[in-house]
């Protein structure tokens, strides 16, 4: 085990545990703890301009200015007013402090709950329960690995982990986190039409379990080069947009507008929902 601590008010303890990791799962560098990640990427991932390796939770890859070109939107995307701030966690963070994060301003969460259907996160239950205790609104996220296991067996693997939804008001629909293979090949040995198939069925399968559809986590490079910038989720599934810069320039897979931005992962992954704290409200408990 390998403990990094971060200042930030007492709020951030990255807790790198390697006991939750289950027989069979891949060789995983990033459980050694997020300073012994970085590595080399396959060509695929260079090429799109895919330049830092983590793996296994939001935020793996910054992005530089990438080979494979996503369209510029007419208007750039924006932040509306009143723009809600959240944080993303794994069990990287350990024990969060959600009493200090509330205080800065954060009004929303979410947390790792799965990969595969060989990794849970072994922090789940106290990082979703705490953010839930100080009056956040939370939802759960899945990593997702396509070279392992099918799409159906990986949202079921979710729901049964605590990807599932409750209209409490409180939670807030799953989340897919969808990008580069830190295992091997970029696009996981998938063509094209097969990745934009594996992910529409791991989101009908979710909505069949939970009434709910899946955000989608991704990043511009990857979406392009990986699904051939697919437009398929683009009026069904909310878009969690990956780009640690401080202005977005477009948008993947013909969105008209993102849902969430990961806009930063320091100290600790942060984010914008990008709407106000109703329409957060509305989201969690129904569809925005």
């Amino acid at each position: 085990m390998m403990t990094v601590t971060r200042p930030l008010t007492g709020a951030v303890v990255l807790s790198c545990a390697l006991s939750g990791i289950a027989a069979g799962a891949p060789a995983r560098a990033a459980d050694v703890g997020r300073s012994a990640t970085h590595r080399v990427l396959d060509v695929q991932a260079r090429r799109a301009g895919l330049t830092t390796a983590a793996g296994g939770y939001p935020g793996w890859a910054k992005t530089t200015a990438p080979a494979i070109s996503v369209r510029r939107s007419a208007a750039p995307p924006r932040l509306v007013a009143g723009a809600q701030r959240g944080i993303d966690v794994s069990r990287y963070q350990g024990n969060v402090d959600w009493a200090a994060w509330a205080a800065t301003g954060v009004t929303w969460a979410y947390t790792k709950a799965t990969e595969g259907t060989y990794l849970r996160n072994t922090y789940f239950a106290s990082q979703y329960s705490g953010a839930y205790k100080q009056g956040l609104i939370r939802g759960a996220y899945h990593f997702a690995n396509p070279a392992t296991s099918s799409a159906t067996a990986q949202a079921e693997y979710f729901v049964a982990n605590g990807g599932g939804w409750t209209a409490d008001g409180k939670t807030l629909p799953g989340m897919l986190d969808v990008e580069n293979n830190p295992y091997g090949a970029t696009c996981y040995g998938l063509s094209k039409t097969a990745m934009v198939a594996w992910i529409s069925a791991f989101a009908a399968r979710y909505k069949q379990l939970t009434s709910r559809d899946v955000v989608i986590y991704t990043n511009s490079p990857w979406w392009a080069l990986c699904t051939g910038n697919s437009t398929a989720f683009r009026l069904s599934n909310p878009l969690w947009i990956a780009a640690w810069t401080k202005t977005l320039n477009a948008l993947p897979g013909g969105w008209p507008t993102f849902t969430y931005w990961q806009y930063t992962d320091t100290p600790i992954d942060q984010d914008y929902f990008n709407g106000s704290y109703t329409r957060l409200q509305v989201l969690a408990r129904n569809h925005a």
